[in-house]
C-alpha cells in the first residue's frame, strides 16, 4: 500500500499534468479558430477552381494534345503517396489515422504488383510508417520552423512533386490528409492529384458554351500545375484545422481524466490517513488500558 507521502506526491504530479493539459487545450482552442477560418475560406476558391478545370478537361477530352498532367503517362505502375501529417503529437488519433490510411493504400497497391514511393510532409507521419514502409521513402518535407502555413509552402511541395513527375519517377500521385469537419471529427482523406481527377457537377455549365483564347490545351497546361499547388495548399489548411481540433479534444479528455485521477487519489489518501489515525488511536487506547 502506498505511503501518505507517495500518494501526496502522485496527487501533486497529476495536478501539474492537469495544468499543462489545460493550458495546451486553451492554446489549441485559440489556434483552432484561425486555422478553421483559413480552411473554410479556402474551400470556395478551391471548389470553383476545380470546377473550371473540370469544364476545360471535359472539353479537351482524350485528345492527343491534352497536357500530361491531365492525360497521365499512359501507365499506373508507379504510385507516389504524399502523406501529410503534423510535426507534433499530443493530438489524439489525427496523425495515426492518416498514416493508417496511407499504409493500407500502399499495401493494396503492392498486393496488386504496383511500385510504391512515399513522400512525407510532417515528422509524425514519417515516424508512423517508417518501420513498415521505410524502404519506399523518396523524400521528406520538414515544416517544423513554419509557424503559419502559406501558399509558398504548398508551391514548394508542388514543385518537388511536379519535378519528379516530369522526371518520370512516378505515374500517379495521391495526397493523404485529414478533412476538418468539427472539433471531434476529422476525416482521413485520399485525393489523387496527378493525373488530375475531377468530379463533374451535372449542373455546372450545362447550358453554357465558352470560347477560350488561347486553346483549352494551352490554358490547362498553365492551370494544372497551379491546380496541384492549390489542392496541396487546401489539404495543408484542412490538416492545420484538423490538428488543432484533435489536439483540443485530446487535451480536454486528458484534463478530465487527470481530474478523475486526482479525485480517486484524494479519496485513497484520505482513507489511508484515516487508517493511520485510527491505528494510532487504537495504540494509545491499548497502551492506556495496559497501564
Amino acid at each position: 500500500m502506498p505511503s501518505l507521502k507517495d500518494l501526496k506526491n502522485r496527487i501533486d504530479s497529476v495536478k501539474n499534468t492537469r495544468k499543462i493539459t489545460k493550458a495546451m487545450q486553451m492554446v489549441a482552442a485559440a489556434k483552432l479558430r484561425r486555422a478553421q477560418e483559413a480552411a473554410e475560406a479556402s474551400r470556395p476558391y478551391t471548389e470553383r477552381f476545380n470546377a473550371v478545370l473540370c469544364g476545360l478537361a471535359a472539353s479537351v477530352g482524350g485528345s492527343d494534345s491534352a497536357p500530361k498532367l491531365l492525360s497521365g503517362t499512359g501507365s499506373d505502375q508507379i504510385h507516389l503517396l504524399v502523406v501529410m501529417t503534423a510535426e507534433r503529437g499530443l493530438c489524439g488519433g489525427f496523425n495515426s489515422n492518416i498514416a493508417k490510411l496511407a499504409r493500407a493504400k500502399a499495401e493494396e497497391l503492392k498486393a496488386a504488383g504496383k511500385t510504391v514511393k512515399i513522400l512525407t510532409v510532417g515528422k509524425k507521419g514519417r515516424d508512423a510508417i517508417k518501420r513498415d514502409l521505410g524502404d519506399s521513402f523518396v523524400g521528406h518535407v520538414d515544416l517544423t520552423e513554419v509557424k503559419r502555413i502559406g501558399y509558398d509552402n504548398a508551391q514548394d511541395i508542388a514543385r518537388d512533386i511536379l519535378a519528379r513527375f516530369d522526371g518520370g519517377e512516378f505515374d500517379v500521385a495521391t495526397i493523404f490528409y485529414a478533412k476538418f469537419v468539427n472539433v471531434v471529427s476529422q476525416i482521413p482523406t485520399a485525393q489523387q492529384i496527378i493525373p488530375a481527377a475531377f468530379e463533374a457537377d451535372a449542373d455546372e455549365g450545362a447550358n453554357t458554351l465558352y470560347d477560350y483564347e488561347p486553346s483549352e490545351e494551352a490554358i490547362l497546361a498553365d492551370l494544372l500545375p497551379r491546380g496541384v499547388a492549390t489542392q496541396i495548399f487546401a489539404a495543408l489548411l484542412e490538416n492545420g484545422a484538423s490538428e488543432q481540433g484533435a489536439r483540443m479534444s485530446a487535451m480536454d479528455n486528458a484534463t478530465r481524466n487527470a481530474g478523475e485521477m486526482i479525485d480517486k487519489l484524494t479519496i485513497e489518501f484520505n482513507r489511508s490517513r484515516q487508517a493511520v489515525i485510527t491505528n494510532e488511536l487504537i495504540e494509545i487506547i491499548s497502551g492506556a488500558e495496559a497501564l
